[in-house]
């Protein structure tokens, strides 16, 4: 079984307004880890609770936010352990100066953002402009294991059809800095603007993969190969695959049932590379497409097929994706698991979908606009959500498999 593990970055909140707080410097040199909490009795779990490295803190490019890894894990248990560890070495340094944290991919409330002091990210905001400076969102990464640089191009090549699917499971950031956006997911229109995000085309080798890289690199736009933001790629420090599709989930459940997915996505590639089955030709365009639906639909109503890349109802796609999934899943033992967490998600809806209904429950307006109160609730709601330690067993509700039989985009009438 592959080793997997990911990466989250988080909000850093202030608890009454729900304003983005610039402490992510403060966080990460704990100059305030021995004294007490600001606010009141820790309520977290102590430093003792979650020493060692099995977790780690880190920078990201606005000081907003703070990035959280995990270490491989070989299963879901592990890996929710693991964040949960994670987010609560997070909330524990955050409290201690008077802040929270949220799982939220971009913010709901405005604010003047602030990058952190770095050379590299000082360049990317002079020549990067508004994008650079208004980047505040927080992705998840899934990072799974392959046995050669070779083998993970192979899997870029033939994962790259069915990523939009894990857009519209975690799309968690329908509100941006103050505005409903109409999409679900506006940390993926947001990060689009970056010159190298997206799909990307099939490969067919390390040596092309190489080659489109350092093409990119050589045209000056791009600082380095840190900036080649493709949906997926290789890692440049570990031997894994990089999915970076996905917003940052509100519960750590839904995280970790996505990087489940992920890892057998991944094996499932590698199963057809070495059966001889050749990756779908699918244009990128059309891949820009399915993103695009994903990210302003999520789960409310249709997505493109990964076959046809015809509209068809969201839950028919996922269930699709976990059909096609199956063989994988449930030789590791995990399509039990995941059928009851996709059921759960596709029950109470993503992030995304529950960010509007605290917001829209408090807002004032008739017509659902949010207002100042609601959006500072919605942060509220996701801090209380982000540090969750138990599943709420009403969040499941049981829905029927669905059965979805796929026809090959090119065999698509017209």
């Amino acid at each position: 079984m592959r080793t997997f593990g990911v990466e989250e970055e988080l909000l850093i909140v202030d608890p009454v307004t729900g304003e983005p707080l610039a402490l992510a410097d403060a966080l990460l040199s704990g100059p305030a880890q021995d004294g007490p909490a600001q606010d009141g009795p820790e309520t977290g779990p102590t430093l003792e609770e979650i020493d060692g490295p099995d977790t780690g803190l880190s920078h990201e490019l606005k000081l907003e936010q703070i990035e959280t890894q995990t270490r491989p894990c070989r299963s879901y248990a592990e890996l929710l352990h693991q964040i949960r560890r994670a987010r609560g070495l997070a909330s524990h340094a955050a409290r201690r100066h008077g802040a929270r944290i949220a799982a939220l991919a971009t913010s709901p409330v405005d604010a003047a953002l602030h990058t952190t002091p770095d050379p590299r990210y000082a360049i990317m905001l002079e020549r990067f402009g508004i994008t650079a400076h208004e980047q505040l969102t927080c992705g998840f990464h899934v990072h799974t294991s392959i046995e050669s640089p070779e083998e993970g191009v192979m899997v870029l090549d033939r994962i790259r059809d069915k990523l939009a699917v894990f857009t519209a499971i975690s799309a968690n950031s329908p509100y941006w800095r103050g505005l409903a956006t109409g999409f679900e997911s506006y940390r993926t229109q947001a990060w689009n603007r970056w010159p190298s995000s997206g799909p990307s085309a099939i490969f067919g080798s390390l040596a092309a993969y190489r080659r489109v890289v350092r093409r990119l690199i050589e045209t000056g736009v791009l600082l380095d190969e840190g900036m080649v933001y493709f949906d997926a790629r290789l890692s440049r420090h570990v031997p894994t695959v990089e999915v970076r599709v996905a917003d940052v989930c509100l519960r750590a459940e839904d995280a970790a049932l996505i990087a489940v997915l992920v890892r057998a996505l991944v094996e499932t590639s590698v199963r057809e590379y070495h059966a001889g089955i050749e990756p779908a030709a699918v244009p990128t365009a059309l891949l820009r497409m399915a993103s695009w639906q994903a990210s302003n639909f999520g789960l409310r109503t249709e997505l493109l097929d990964f076959g046809t890349f015809r509209p068809e109802p969201a839950a028919d796609v996922v269930w699709s994706l976990v059909e096609y999934l199956e063989p994988v899943l449930a030789e590791q033992g995990e399509f039990d698991l995941v059928q009851t967490g996709v059921a759960a998600i596709l029950g109470r809806g993503n992030g995304a979908i529950e960010q509007r209904g605290v917001a829209e429950r408090w807002s004032e307006s008739n017509g659902g606009a949010p207002d100042a109160a609601g959006l500072a609730a919605v942060v509220e709601h996701a801090v209380q959500i982000t540090m969750r330690s138990e599943k709420d067993e009403s969040d499941t509700k049981p829905l029927p498999v669905l059965t979805w039989v796929r026809q090959d985009w090119r065999e698509a009438p017209g």
